[in-house]
């Protein structure tokens, strides 16, 4: 059986999406596919429970008849965490609870794959971090990692030292088209000259990478005050807490973002909509602002959100919106399944396809 940890080296890195879309291309190989996610981190209440999202949605891709807790024998949940702290958690119990659901959960299969925590640290409070998952169920562990400049090498490889011999080699996610030369050139023949295989680099997908300001004024709560198309993607937002000029000069900068600021701040909602790559506006504190903004938020096809929330508030909930992921449906499964056919040796990682 070929059993893959796919890991990250920080949250948000597209680990899910790589892990369901690689479980759905061995499927539709003729491969009898498994999954499992030890530790429950991506956290929602359902009908009572706090379950994860993640195993929710192979369940339903995969058609796997298993029961959630089978699939995450450890919610990973504050309540959790504060127990363990306490020693309320039996180390040695819980890696005999993953084993027992590996075991279970893998038997008769060609391919299992496991998903690894929200980070490589995650689950170190109860001995079960990434790495110690991996050498407890001798997987090979699959490093999903981002890159847009040199030093970003650093922590690459501080996780290659961790995951030790387990590694089975690297995929780099969400490459912008700048990044591209100097990674091929430089990066990767760096990576493999200290036998570090690298089994592709995928471009960044704009689908995958933001939300829609649709789905974020959804998520939010927030009342949209112009009549604009809300079909353009975020990736980022911008917090207007600065004098307008030098608040104009910082989102000229930005692409595909966000600004958010106070009601009340017209000058930061002038400086916003001349400013070509911020998308929309996200207003706090319930301040409406004037009916001139609202004038050329509209000429400028830029739509303007209103939240009651403080914006510190704002932020946390947004920048929430978008580190929960783009993995929640078939569609973006689908998506980077197409990417990591096209840009990833899926014949590395799950054998021939014959």
């Amino acid at each position: 059986m070929n059993t893959l940890l796919i890991t990250a080296t920080e949250e948000s890195t597209g680990k899910t999406a790589i892990a369901l879309a690689l479980a759905t291309i061995a499927h539709e190989r003729g491969q009898s596919v498994g999954y499992m996610k030890p530790k429950g981190t991506r956290l929602q209440s359902n009908v009572g429970k706090t379950l994860d999202e993640d195993p929710m949605l192979a369940r339903e891709l995969l058609d796997i008849d298993a029961e959630m807790h089978e699939l995450e024998p450890i919610v990973y949940s504050p309540t959790f965490i504060d127990g363990a702290i306490r020693g309320q958690e039996d180390p040695d119990e819980l890696r005999q609870q993953v084993k027992t659901q590996f075991d279970a959960l893998s038997a008769d299969r060609d391919t299992m794959i496991v998903e690894g925590g929200g980070s490589l640290s995650t689950g170190g409070i109860v001995g079960l971090t990434d790495a110690d998952i991996a050498e407890l169920l001798d997987a090979r562990v699959v490093l999903v990692t981002d890159y847009s400049q040199p030093g970003d090498i650093d922590s690459l490889l501080a996780a290659v030292n961790n995951l030790g011999d387990n590694l089975a080699g690297v995929i780099f996610n969400r490459i912008a088209d700048t990044a591209f030369e100097e990674l091929d050139s430089d990066v990767i023949p760096f990576l493999e000259s200290r036998d570090i295989e690298v089994f592709g680099a995928v471009p960044q997908d704009q689908e995958l990478a933001g939300v829609t300001i649709k789905e974020l004024a959804d998520e939010l709560g927030a009342d949209t005050l112009t009549d604009t198309p809300t079909d353009a993607y975020v990736e980022r937002f911008l917090v207007g807490a600065m004098g307008g000029d030098e608040a104009l000069r910082y989102f000229r900068r930005a692409r595909n973002a966000a600004v958010i600021t106070g009601g009340d701040r017209s000058d930061i909602h002038t400086a916003a909509l001349e400013a070509s790559g911020v998308k929309c506006l996200i207003l706090t504190g319930g301040h409406r602002p004037s009916s001139a903004i609202l004038g050329r938020a509209a000429e400028a096809g830029t739509p303007i959100l209103q939240i009651n929330t403080d914006t510190l508030t704002a932020v946390e909930r947004a920048e929430s919106v978008v580190r929960s992921g783009r993995t929640r449906d078939r569609q973006t499964v689908e998506t980077m399944a197409g990417l990591l056919t096209d840009r990833v040796d899926i014949n590395a990682l799950l054998g021939d396809d014959e």
